[in-house]
């Protein structure tokens, strides 16, 4: 099971980003999980970004807690956006259906 480093920051326009590191799998899943929920209750941000930049691996718990971010941004009227997943994360995001839901941005376009 991998490592994960998950930091949020408020930026000066009132939007909270959420930078991961590592992976996030089984082990390390619940910490994101906790991070997006907490945030968005305390926070209350009219947008959250979830920056997958230096996400090395993620599997299907990793894309349960961002649906469950998505889901609890939209119960307080917040817009959520992942953005710079990697090919093989995009092609998890893509393959399941969940790029738009997920307001995902600052990809490129990848081959299959």
């Amino acid at each position: 099971m991998g490592e994960a480093v998950i930091t949020a920051r408020r930026q000066a326009d009132g939007s909270v980003v959420v930078d991961v590191r590592g992976s996030l799998d089984a082990a390390t899943v619940e910490s994101l999980r906790e991070t997006l929920l907490e945030t968005l209750q305390r926070d209350r941000p009219a947008v959250m970004i979830v920056d997958l930049t230096y996400v090395t691996f993620m599997d299907s718990v990793g894309l349960g807690a961002l649906i469950a971010g998505q889901r609890a941004a939209q119960e307080i009227g917040a817009r959520f956006q992942v953005r710079n997943p990697n090919e093989f994360v995009h092609r998890q995001l893509r393959v399941t259906g969940l790029t738009e839901l997920l307001g995902v941005s600052g990809t490129r376009h990848f081959g299959l």
